[in-house]
């Protein structure tokens, strides 16, 4: 819990982007990047957490993440107003800046309401609890007698009411109580609810502002050309035919960076308009500097990390000893598993506005991180970073793509190269052959089955090029947080157990994109067990309840550990929704997976049918347990949206390299599903009181493993790699 203070009229308070006036509540707590700071200084209050109530009753909510279509304005507005009892149609959304003052705004990794939830609860509470002092001061009665209702304070024996607006003034010269008690949960009227989006009508009507809908005085377009071949750079360039095309104003070279999310570099058009700029673009004369990454071959990396999968690695986990149980074993299961590169392809391309001028710079754009780009665009502009405003728009989508802002750094060193605002748009070939990849993949498994059936022993060695190596050159080896997601903690009861990382150099820029490295763990390992089963001639289900072994809590270094009994029940439930064991026709079959991934329990049934070789899904079951749910219609879309991600990234999604150079282009190459092969989505959410997950990741990893298991139970075949078009299924 954080720490609550009445900030009305604190000094800080300018520059966040609220009018002065009205009862400002703050709260105070650590937020990774802050963290250390707050903690170091307990007498300090750096608050990052803000509502404003105003005299008129309006009740301003200053949102600290992006909101990119998981709902989360909609689902603050919730959790504020149901512990302030406030009118949900009065409250206002204002979207923060990127500033440190309000902790990390980083909105990726499912964590935005497992974050905030106790801290905004706490904030509205307390607000409620400072009105209903304001009112018993005003009447003269003891708080006892008084309550908050729907916008306004109640004193209920005489039935008298007062507005929230009308105790502004008392309620900001008062102190904050301490130990103000939260509502109990059965009395919610919004958490736990099916809400409507707080922005789904501004969406509806067009009203909604997203990146390339920012428009400024005297701003200029720019569209880049950049080196086929990652990490290659400009030799020289000619922009005669470039500057003959009517609206292009200017050709500008701009330098590779050598930072984590600095841009590749290459030569910009700047234009009156976007397509002037585009057409611009296409008749630059560009020599290239490609570099050694020009050798860079998708196939051939693909044998070399196959065969560093093999063979002994690095160890990450080592329990018992598998080379005991293989010895031992009854069985000894072999199986590599290949997944490609894969991108993010967010239907809004990345695109930034820049207004620098001279001093100080304005960014405009859908950043899932504002305080990265705040970061980043200071150090290539030389500016101090309290000189960089940076105003998140709406995103169209995101998956991790937009929390890497070398867009925003192009679009700031544009500006300053002109002097005026400048858009840099991306096109959607830009998008796709320059972006952040998620990892290429080799998993090779082994597995011990004794003679009754049990699993003895396993071996999953994971090689694959990690983040890292984004941050740290010539890094060859994953990272903890990487094996955290479904390789060190696959919550099976194994007694010999061991995992290892085999050696894997990145020849692209590799960045995580949703579910990360749960997508190519989860795959591996669910499709794994699957093939034990089949092995030791046990039915899938009963066989995978097995392994996840005897109801218990298992001890990880998170706060968060795993609960058997909650994952195996969320297993029962997909299984029994999808009729698990039913008869089914002739060339269909049912598979299952089962994963733990940002802190939620997640399973999912597929009903496929394959006839004549071609693949149809019919239906798809999924059970998740994600503790207390703060809004069921953000929840049930987001795991309707998994689904759907999940089935596209197994039909069609691959990125490959020939000669350094990435092969895809647009959607025609890397395709996504199409709304008529969309199946049946079923979704049950769990009842819990538990705490908050994870909801926008952890609906993706089943998909893909489910799927695999469903087409050897409808065929008899097992398929090892993605995507299904490489085998003509689809």
């Amino acid at each position: 819990m954080g720490t609550i203070q009445n900030v009305s009229r604190r000094g800080f308070l300018k520059g966040i982007g609220l009018a002065s006036g009205g009862l400002v509540i703050a709260c105070s707590f650590p937020t990774s990047s802050l963290a250390k700071e707050l903690m170091a200084d307990t007498s300090a209050f750096n608050p990052n957490l803000f509502v404003q109530l105003l005299p008129n009753g309006d009740l301003i909510l200053l949102a600290s993440r992006s909101e990119m279509g998981q709902g989360i304005r909609t689902s603050l507005t919730s959790v504020i107003a149901d512990e302030m009892e406030a009118d949900w149609e009065r409250v206002i959304i204002k979207q923060a800046t990127g500033d440190a003052k309000f902790g990390n705004q980083n909105t990726d990794g499912s964590r935005s309401i497992r974050t905030l939830l106790e801290p905004m609860r706490q904030m509205g509470a307390t607000a409620r609890a400072m009105l209903i002092s304001a009112a018993a001061q005003k009447w003269n009665v003891p708080e006892k007698e008084c309550y908050a209702l729907n916008h306004f304070i109640y004193h209920k024996p005489s039935a008298k009411k007062i507005a929230f607006g009308d105790l502004v003034a008392k309620a900001a010269s008062l102190e904050v109580p301490t130990d103000v008690p939260l509502k109990d949960p059965k009395d919610f009227k919004y958490i736990g609810k099916n809400l409507p989006s707080k922005d789904v009508l501004d969406y509806a009507q067009g009203k909604a502002k997203f990146g390339m809908d920012i428009r400024l005085p005297n701003m200029k377009f720019a569209a880049i050309a950049r080196c086929p071949v990652t990490f290659g750079t400009v030799k020289s360039f000619n922009s005669d035919a470039a500057m003959q095309i009517p609206g292009v104003l200017k050709v500008v070279e701009i330098p590779k960076i050598d930072r984590p999310f600095g841009p590749l570099g290459g030569v910009a058009v700047i234009a009156t308009n976007t397509w002037a700029a585009f057409l611009g673009k296409e008749v630059l004369e560009i020599e290239w500097n490609y570099g050694k990454n020009k050798a860079y071959n998708s196939d051939a990396y693909m044998k070399t990390i196959t065969a560093h999968s093999q063979k002994d690695a690095l160890v990450v986990i080592d329990k018992g000893s598998v080379s005991d149980a293989f010895a031992q074993a009854d069985k000894v299961i072999e199986s590599t598993y290949q997944l490609p590169h894969l991108v993010h392809a967010p239907m809004e391309v990345p695109n930034a506005t820049a207004d620098f001028n001279g001093t100080k710079c304005t960014i405009y754009a859908p950043l899932q991180d504002p305080q990265t780009a705040r970061k980043e665009v200071a150090v290539n502009l030389g500016l101090k970073e309290a000189n960089v405003t940076v105003k998140v728009t709406f995103l169209g989508g995101g998956f991790g793509r937009k929390s890497k802002p070398d867009f925003a750094v192009e679009a700031a060193i544009l500006s300053k190269a002109v002097s005026n605002p400048v858009q840099v748009v991306w096109t959607r070939e830009d998008d796709i052959q320059h972006s952040y990849y998620h990892s290429v993949s080799a998993q090779y498994l082994k597995g011990a089955v004794d003679a009754k059936g049990n699993v003895t022993g396993w071996l999953h060695r994971s090689t694959f090029p990690s983040i890292a190596s984004t941050f740290i050159k010539g890094k060859d080896h994953g990272m903890s947080g990487e094996f955290d997601m479904g390789l060190i903690n696959t919550p099976y009861d194994i007694e010999n157990f061991r995992c290892e990382n085999g050696q894997a150099e990145a020849h692209v820029r590799i960045g995580w994109l949703r579910s990360v490295s749960n997508i190519f763990h989860a795959f591996a390992s669910n499709v794994f067990a699957d093939e034990l089963a089949v092995a030791a001639k046990k039915d899938a289900l009963a066989f995978r309840l097995k392994m996840i072994g005897a109801d218990r809590v298992i001890a990880s270094n998170s706060p968060y550990k795993i609960d058997t009994k909650r994952l195996k029940n969320v297993l029962n439930i997909a299984a029994k929704n999808a009729g698990w064991g039913r008869s089914l026709p002739k060339n269909h079959g049912m598979g299952l997976a089962v994963h733990y991934s940002f802190y939620t329990y997640v399973a999912s049934v597929v009903e496929v049918s394959v006839i004549d070789g071609k693949l149809k899904v019919h239906n798809i079951h999924t059970a998740l347990d994600c503790g207390r749910v703060v809004n069921t219609n953000t929840v049930l879309s987001q795991f309707e949206g998994a689904a759907v991600f999940g089935l596209s990234l197994s039909y069609y999604g691959k990125i490959t390299a020939k000669d350094g150079a990435i092969e895809q282009d647009n959607f025609d190459t890397y395709k996504m599903l199409r709304m008529p092969d969309v199946p049946k989505i079923n979704v049950e959410i769990v009842e819990s009181d538990a705490v908050s997950t994870g909801v926008g990741e952890p609906g993706v990893p089943v998909i893909g493993p489910a799927l695999i298991n469903a087409i050897y139970n409808a065929t008899g075949k097992r398929y090892r790699s993605l995507p299904l078009s490489d085998f003509d299924l689809v």
